[in-house]
């Protein structure tokens, strides 16, 4: 069999267009685009899971509607840019021999994992808040240490690389066609950004064709990522929630002792890991008063516990920050209107400056530790 001479196969694709400061300018666009993915995504996992020694602030209010927002949007829109650099750099990555010493087998490696790595975040990243799931890992834990391989392989490669980078990155490029494809990607991107911001970005919703969520449509004019039948949850007229745990005064309350308690208003949004978010106004009793009157200590940890039987959120820990807040609520009500089944009815959680997926549904026990 004879191979083909990849060097001969490379240069059949050069183009006008390409240059080392066009890569150079490609590659500085990508690297604050991925530093702000990993440092967003950082945010939401840690959110998310917490150490057990950090205690998560819960103001500002929209801070994680605001990261989590810019992870996703900003990921979705570093697309055409990805696509731009690895076109820019095509010949390159043929190179042939594939290595020449032992160093520049380490640099090559680096350049595999950064280029594997950032196609797989970002194509698994897009199918995941579309719900599409064709492999057989788990999603979350894969891409959070992915991220790491990475911008591990980013940072080695941009300190390889500098000196080239910062010969290329300041001067002006004289060729007026490399600087209109550099305009065109830039365009691109921020298309691809306008036509996404819209689940969360309300002046834009009319041009969110590429947002996986409409924030406008479900029940109660809210999205609904889980509904109550997929979460086997059905009306209960027996129920009652109940405070155990670390308590003073055991608490077991129907529906009814908690509309006749003292209701707060509050004004939170509903953001969600996939990207989306929309703010809705929220009726009920405040949590802190509820677990005072149960005689709990400031400091106490938290769970709540919901009547969903399956699934990785069935529960919650709330820390003492979210809990002691007065914009932390068990809601009865959405946008002046009793709860629906779907959206967490009899009760749910909402709490300032956290994730959706962390606002717990059909809550059936607090539990103190």
């Amino acid at each position: 069999m004879i191979f083909p001479d990849i060097s001969t196969l490379s240069a059949r694709f050069t183009s006008r267009l390409r240059s080392e400061q066009v890569a150079a300018k490609l590659g500085a666009w990508l690297g604050v685009s991925f530093t702000v993915a990993f440092a967003t995504g950082l945010f939401s996992h840690f959110v998310q899971h917490p150490p057990t020694w950090l205690l998560w602030p819960s103001r500002p209010v929209n801070l994680y509607r605001v990261t989590q927002g810019l992870h996703v949007i900003g990921g979705i829109a570093t697309v055409p840019l990805l696509l731009a650099k690895l076109w820019a750099v095509y010949p390159k990555l043929w190179q042939w021999p594939p290595f020449r010493s032992v160093g520049h087998a380490v640099e090559r490696l680096c350049v595999l994992l950064l280029v594997a790595g950032a196609l797989f975040q970002l194509v698994t990243g897009v199918l995941n808040i579309a719900y599409v799931y064709p492999w057989p890992f788990g999603f979350l834990q894969t891409h959070y240490w992915t991220a790491y391989v990475v911008f591990g392989a980013l940072v080695i490669h941009v300190t390889n690389e500098w000196a080239k980078v910062r010969r290329s990155l300041w001067t002006r490029v004289e060729i007026p066609e490399r600087r209109r494809f550099l305009f065109t990607v830039a365009a691109a991107c921020g298309v691809t950004a306008l036509v996404t911001a819209g689940e969360t970005v309300t002046p834009l919703r009319s041009l969110a064709v590429l947002a996986p969520r409409d924030p406008r449509v479900g029940p109660q004019g809210v999205p609904v990522n889980r509904s109550a039948a997929a979460a086997g949850v059905v009306a209960d007229p027996d129920y009652r929630l109940q405070v155990t745990g670390a308590v003073r005064t055991p608490l077991s309350l129907t529906y009814t002792d908690l509309v006749r308690m003292p209701q707060h208003t509050v004004h939170l949004p509903i953001a969600c890991v996939e990207g989306w978010s929309v703010e809705c106004e929220w009726t009920g009793v405040r949590l802190r008063d509820l677990l005072r009157s149960a005689g709990v200590a400031p400091d106490a940890f938290v769970t709540v516990e919901s009547l969903e039987q399956r699934g990785g959120y069935r529960s919650s820990e709330v820390r003492p920050p979210h809990w002691n807040d007065p914009l932390t609520l068990l809601a009865l009500q959405l946008n002046g209107q009793p709860l629906r089944l779907d959206h967490g009815f009899p009760v749910r959680l909402i709490a300032p400056n956290r994730p959706g997926a962390l606002q717990t549904k059909w809550i059936k026990e607090v539990r103190v530790a």
